[in-house]
């Protein structure tokens, strides 16, 4: 069996055509899918890229997709972080998008409509695949200001 060879964060950045993201990191749309014919709509049903997060990047910022529901799904590199919120006095929730299913790693992580999130790598960087269903556009796309958290209410009372 051959070990696979481990690659750079730049190595995948070139060879995906990956481009810089807003919200830090790098990324191509590999996906629009066209509306239905039965839709009043010219919004796609749904779209995926390509999500790289390299560590000298840095943590995303905390964003959100307004109106659509977005699935992150894990393919290469270390363990990612993804930190989500209501930002109404709740709790930030902690997911692990990552290749141990017994360490709790999940390959999959689903954000709701308008849910905030941020993510980090555990690691030199990580590849994963987001789809945005309806199409994501930019939009329904809001990201926080700099060193914005979600408020999580009056913490250890």
């Amino acid at each position: 069996m051959t070990v696979p060879k481990t690659r750079t964060a730049a190595e995948v950045i070139s060879l995906l055509n990956l481009a810089p993201h807003p919200e830090k990191g790098y990324y191509i749309e590999t996906f629009r899918d066209k509306p239905s014919s039965t839709e009043t709509t010219s919004r796609a049903a749904s779209t995926y890229i390509y999500y790289l997060l390299d560590n000298t990047s840095g943590n995303s910022h905390w964003h959100r997709v307004l109106d659509a529901v977005e699935a992150w799904h894990y393919y290469a590199g270390a363990p990612l972080q993804l930190s989500l919120a209501w930002n109404d006095g709740t709790p930030i929730r902690e997911h692990v998008l990552g290749p141990d299913l017994w360490e709790g790693q999940r390959p999959q992580v689903v954000i709701q409509r308008g849910e905030w999130q941020a993510a980090k790598t555990l690691g030199e960087w990580t590849l994963v695949g987001c789809s945005v269903a309806p199409g994501f556009e930019f939009g329904s796309f809001e990201m926080a200001e700099e060193g914005w958290v979600p408020d999580e209410g009056a913490k250890g009372q």
